[in-house]
């Protein structure tokens, strides 16, 4: 964390002032603090030149031009979680404040970015057929559709790859040489690549029982058709702090029902709830499983995800489930692909 000591200025201080703060601290920056040091904004170079160009003089205080509602992060905010704030939000710094808002620090993006490698494993499921895709998908596999400027299953890997989760395994099937071609040993994308070949249709869980390196630790299991910047560091974090068996990502999902809906009793109207909604949670398609969850998989037989959390639980292990708040996309057919490219440049 950056010592904010020479980057703090006061409200009242004038426009050259804060000049000189941003450039003597060499962040591009200055932290606005009141009397009792709490963080209430922030000053760029963006904001003096928006302000000398409304001729608002260099001798002028801070207070017309600063920006009174910056992006903050906490103390107890993780390292993850903090570059994942800059990400969405397009930031190259960030101020940390406590409980109480009083800035303590300033976290630079690059520097958090230089990621120590997890030893985790992440097993990508990127073997399937893409039909509701059609005809897209006619001559490439789904995850290699591109979105932004780029496949699906690349920024997959690069947001992985972002939280130190290097060691990822491609189950492939489907036009497997695309993939391969493109991805090799991973390499390129700073990390370790390898593939298990499904000759047949095995599930989100089945082609887990292919895998033949050992693998000592918990694992991430993710669907290949899959946008998301959810801060995988966290998950994975909540997972083993609560010493689960097995982690589902789940996703809020709302209907409301376009009418009044009416309470009924031996045939007299008791209310009417007029379009009510109704809040449900969906599998989200990312799971982390610890290292000898791969026991209870059949070999060699398709087998879903959903089938195996249903097994655990029955057996009385700790599953536990893990709210995605951040963006999260399934593309799974042509309108979510089109959403996915309007969104795309937005997010990532």
């Amino acid at each position: 964390m950056i010592d904010i000591r020479n980057l703090k200025i006061k409200v009242t201080a004038s426009i050259k002032q804060a000049l000189h703060i941003i450039n003597d601290g060499s962040k591009q920056i200055a932290l606005v603090v009141d009397e009792n040091q709490k963080l209430i904004g922030t000053i760029s170079d963006g904001d003096i030149r928006r302000g000398l160009l409304n001729n608002i003089p260099l001798s002028a205080s801070i207070k017309e031009i600063y920006f009174k509602s910056p992006t903050t992060a906490r103390i107890d905010d993780s390292k993850e979680h903090i570059i994942n704030i800059c990400i969405t939000k397009k930031l190259h710094q960030i101020p940390i404040v406590d409980n109480d808002g009083k800035l303590i620090g300033l976290e630079i993006l690059d520097e958090l970015l230089t990621t120590k490698e997890k030893p985790n494993k992440v097993v990508l499921m990127v073997g399937g057929l893409g039909s509701r895709l059609r005809p897209l998908t006619d001559n490439i596999p789904k995850p290699m559709l591109k979105v932004g400027d780029k496949p699906i299953l690349e920024t997959i890997i690069e947001r992985f790859v972002n939280y130190g989760f290097v060691n990822i395994i491609l189950c492939v099937n489907y036009k497997a040489e695309i993939i391969r071609d493109y991805f090799g040993d991973g390499a390129k994308f700073k990390a370790n690549i390898k593939y298990i070949y499904e000759d047949k249709k095995m599930g989100t869980a089945g082609a887990l029982s292919l895998i033949k390196e050992s693998i000592d630790e918990a694992f991430f299991v993710m669907n290949g058709d899959l946008l998301t910047n959810l801060n995988f560091g966290n998950m994975m974090n909540s997972h083993i702090l609560n010493q689960a068996k097995a982690t589902m990502g789940v996703r809020e999902y709302n209907i409301e029902i376009p009418y009044g809906v009416l309470n009924i009793k031996n045939n007299i109207i008791q209310s009417i709830d007029e379009k009510p909604k109704h809040n449900f949670f969906i599998n989200a398609g990312i799971y982390i499983l610890d290292s000898d969850i791969i026991e209870f998989i059949p070999k060699d037989k398709f087998y879903d995800m959903p089938t195996l959390f249903e097994k655990l639980i029955a057996l009385n292990y700790k599953t536990l489930s893990y709210e995605i708040m951040e963006y999260w996309l399934d593309i799974g057919q042509i309108k979510e692909y089109e959403r996915a490219n309007i969104d795309y440049f937005k997010v990532f």
